[in-house]
C-alpha cells in the first residue's frame, strides 16, 4: 500500500500540526544553532549540526563531532562543508531515512560545494540555487531588483571605478555631493563599505574598489538603520515585523558600521515609517518571486534624519542573525514563526492560506512584544587565549553591574524582565581573543537603546558585565606559531 498523501493544508492550525508531527529529519548545518534557535520545538526530527558547542553538551537536539580540526576556516561556508563531509555527521544523515532520501537541510550560508555535498548524501537543500542567491545577494543587483520595484535606495550612481577622476565623475553625473559612500557588491560588515570625502581617504580603499567590476557609490546621509524579515511563499510575501538595528558600537564592534544587534518593538517606529516598510518589503519579496527566487529573506532599510525619507539598504536572501528576533517574537507563537513558512515552500505539501489575512495580523502593534538582542565582539588587538568564559544560559543584572548565572537554559523563553538575559555563548575556554571574534550573544526583554539612538546604561552594563566573566592569558607574540582559527558565530549578516 502507498503511503497516504497529506492534505491540503488550509489553516495556519494545519501547518502547526504538520511540522509538530514532521518524521522526515531536517538538519540546519552551521557554526552555531543561533540564526534558528528555538525552532526544534516547532519542527519535529529537528537537529542543529554545528561546529561549535555553546551549551556544553546539553542541548538535546545539537550535535557538535567530537574530532575536530586545525584548519583555518576563512567563511561559514567552509564550515558548512567541514561538517557535511565529517564521518559522525555522515553516519548520523545515514541512519535515517533511506539512499536519496536522507532529509532537508538548511543553512545560513552555502555554496555550490554544499550543494554537490546534499546531493552525493541524499539531502534536499531547502534552499533557491546558490547562485541565485549569490545573484540576489550582490547590492547592485538589489538595487536594480528594487528599483524596478518601485523601492528606492539613497541617491546613488553605480559604475567601474578605476580612480579618483572615475569616482567624482560618477559622483557629479548623479549630483551626490562631495561625501560619499562607496560598496562592493559584496562584502562582510563593516569591511567593504568605504566613507569618502576626498583623495586622500579614497587612496586608503582605492586598491579594494579600483579591482571591483563595478561599485555603488551613494550620497552619504545620516540615517538609522532598520531591518525586516520575510518569506515568498507561492501565495504572495509573508512580512515581519520592522527591527531597529544596533550598529558600529564601540564597546559591541571594532567595526565601523558593522551590525551588532537588533531590537524588535512596536513603539520604535511611526506607523507610517513601519507600513511603508512592510508595503516595501511586499513588492521587493514579488519581485524576488519574478525572477525565481522563493523563501526566506531579509531587507535592511536606511532611514534619512534630515528628510523622514526611507530608503532600501539592501536584500540578504537567507536567514539572518535577525531571524532569532522574528521567529521568537509574540505572533509566532500566535500563529506560526517566519521561517515555517520557508519550510512550507520546501515541503512538497500542497497548502492554501491568506497571506493577505497573515500580514494584517502581524502590522498590528499589538502582536509586538518589546525584545533586544546585542551581539558582543571582542573590540581589543591584543592575542590572547581564553581560560574561563561564561556558559550559555539565563544571567541576572544586578543593580551594582555584577552578574550572577541564574540557570542553564537553550534559548530565551523563561527571561522575564530586563534584569534577565539570556546568553548564547560563542567564544569558550581554549579559543583566542583577537580583533573582532564573536564572544556571544545576549537576548534580553525592552530595548537596549534610548533617546538619540544610543546605547543605555543598562545595555552597557551588561556588555561590562558578560566581557568581565571572560578570563585570558596573554600571549607574547614571538609565541604565536599559528593564526587563531576563524570561527564566526554564523550568526552575522554580511552588509
Amino acid at each position: 500500500m502507498s503511503p497516504r498523501r497529506p492534505k491540503k493544508l488550509q489553516t495556519l492550525s494545519d501547518v502547526r500540526r504538520f511540522f509538530h508531527r514532521m518524521e522526515e529529519p531536517t538538519y540546519f548545518i552551521s557554526a552555531t544553532p543561533f540564526n534558528l534557535l528555538g525552532l526544534d520545538e516547532w519542527i519535529g526530527n529537528f537537529t542543529f549540526v554545528n561546529y561549535i558547542d555553546c551549551f556544553d553538551g546539553q542541548h538535546p537536539h545539537v550535535l557538535v563531532p567530537r574530532q575536530k580540526t586545525d584548519r583555518i576556516f576563512q567563511s561559514i561556508e567552509e564550515i558548512t562543508n567541514w561538517l557535511l563531509e565529517h564521518k559522525e555527521v555522515v553516519d548520523v544523515i545515514n541512519s535515517h531515512g533511506k539512499p536519496g532520501k536522507r532529509g532537508k537541510a538548511v543553512f545560513l550560508f552555502f555554496d555550490e560545494r554544499t550543494e554537490q555535498l546534499c546531493k552525493e548524501l541524499g539531502l534536499e537543500l531547502c534552499f533557491p540555487s546558490a547562485a541565485l542567491r549569490t545573484k540576489v545577494d550582490s547590492k547592485l543587483t538589489t538595487t536594480r531588483i528594487c528599483d524596478a520595484a518601485g523601492v528606492p535606495s539613497v541617491p546613488n550612481a553605480m559604475g567601474k571605478v578605476g580612480s579618483w577622476a572615475d569616482l567624482r565623475k560618477l559622483a557629479d553625473g548623479a549630483r551626490l555631493g562631495d561625501s560619499l559612500v562607496v560598496q562592493t557588491a559584496y562584502g562582510d560588515s563593516g569591511h567593504t563599505t568605504f566613507f569618502i570625502s576626498n583623495q586622500a581617504e579614497y587612496q586608503k580603499h582605492a586598491e579594494e574598489i579600483e579591482e571591483q567590476d563595478e561599485v555603488k557609490v551613494m550620497k552619504r546621509v545620516r540615517c538609522r538603520g532598520s531591518a525586516l524579515e520575510a518569506c515568498v511563499t507561492r501565495h504572495g510575501t509573508v512580512v515581519g515585523p520592522l527591527m531597529t538595528e544596533l550598529v558600529g558600537f564601540k564597546e559591541l564592534t571594532p567595526y565601523r558600521g558593522g551590525w551588532c544587534g537588533n531590537e524588535v518593538s512596536a513603539d520604535a517606529f511611526s506607523e507610517e515609517v513601519r507600513l511603508y516598510a512592510r508595503d516595501s518589503a511586499f513588492k521587493v519579496g514579488e519581485a524576488l518571486r519574478d525572477i525565481g527566487y522563493r523563501g526566506y529573506f531579509e531587507v535592511d532599510f536606511l532611514t534619512d534624519l534630515d528628510n523622514g525619507e526611507v530608503y532600501l539598504g539592501e536584500i540578504n536572501p537567507r536567514i539572518t542573525g535577525a531571524s532569532s528576533m522574528t521567529n521568537l517574537a509574540a505572533f509566532a507563537h500566535a500563529d506560526a514563526p517566519l521561517f515555517l513558512f520557508h519550510m512550507l515552500e520546501f515541503s512538497g505539501v500542497d497548502f492554501d492560506l491568506d497571506v493577505e489575512a497573515i500580514n494584517a495580523r502581524w502590522a498590528d502593534p499589538d502582536n509586538i512584544d518589546t525584545w533586544s538582542q546585542m551581539v558582543i565582539k571582542n573590540t581589543g588587538t591584543d592575542i590572547e587565549r581564553i581560560t574561563a568564559a561564561p556558559a550559555s544560559g539565563v544571567w541576572e543584572l544586578a543593580d551594582d553591574g555584577s552578574m550572577n548565572f541564574v540557570r542553564p537554559q537553550t534559548h530565551r523563553r523563561t527571561v522575564r524582565n530586563e534584569k534577565r538575559g539570556f546568553f548564547l555563548r560563542i567564544a569558550n575556554e581554549g579559543d583566542y581573543f583577537y580583533e573582532g571574534a564573536d564572544l556571544g550573544i545576549l537576548v534580553t526583554p525592552g530595548r537596549l537603546m534610548g533617546k538619540g539612538f544610543r546605547l543605555r546604561h543598562r545595555a552597557r552594563d551588561w556588555v561590562a558585565g558578560l566581557k568581565a566573566m571572560y578570563r585570558t592569558q596573554p600571549l607574547q607574540a614571538a609565541a604565536v606559531t599559528e593564526e587563531p582559527r576563524l570561527v564566526q558565530a554564523g550568526s552575522f549578516k554580511i552588509l
